[in-house]
């Protein structure tokens, strides 16, 4: 079943974040954009290449008003320790949400119960706590972040012109659509 305009089950989880463990609920995502970035593990191959390409597009996403979240099924301590020892994982400013309990990774339905890792899921949530988009790929296939900016601008987009919808590859600035009857067959 699809999360695409649910709102997120509420959960309660440690992160870490900026050298601190933080308190991370559902609650955390409400007033303001959010992605939340599903990950296999820490101390990995293709994980690291994936955070640390998100970092690259943090500032840019925060000046869009949006906060991201990581998520594996390991603990807020191993974010830490792979924080702490990673030339990539590093640089990452965002917050590291630890998922023991694998809570978050079902609500999300990102589990792979069999391994017990979460598969490689991202999500874009509005500040009603509403999941936007979702797209999740298999493990041996990395994401590119820079595809969330424009995903995240044709969301607000969206949601600020009711009426409007955004067609393939929109980027800011360019031309909506207004369905209506006169475009059936036109486009």
């Amino acid at each position: 079943m699809s999360l695409i305009g649910k709102e997120i089950e509420e959960f309660a989880a440690k992160a870490y974040h900026n050298g601190e463990f933080i308190d991370v609920s559902s609650e955390s995502f409400k007033g303001q954009w959010s992605i939340v970035c599903f990950y296999p593990a820490d101390f990995t191959f293709v994980c690291p290449t994936e955070l640390e390409d998100l970092q690259e597009q943090y500032a840019t996403l925060k000046d869009l008003g949006v906060e991201v979240y990581s998520v594996s099924t390991d603990t807020h301590f191993t974010h830490k320790a792979w924080h702490d020892s990673s030339d990539a994982i590093s640089k990452i400013d965002y917050i590291m949400i630890g998922d023991p309990s694998h809570t978050v990774s079902r609500i999300f339905d990102v589990l792979d119960e069999e391994e017990g890792l979460a598969n490689r899921g991202t999500f874009i949530i509005d500040p009603d706590g509403i999941v936007q988009t979702v797209e999740i790929n298999a493990d041996g296939i990395g994401r590119d972040a820079s595809t969330l900016v424009d995903k995240i601008r044709a969301a607000q987009y969206v949601r600020n012109n009711p009426g409007e919808v955004c067609p393939a590859k929109w980027k800011e600035g360019a031309e909506t659509l207004k369905p209506s009857l006169d475009l059936v067959g036109k486009i």
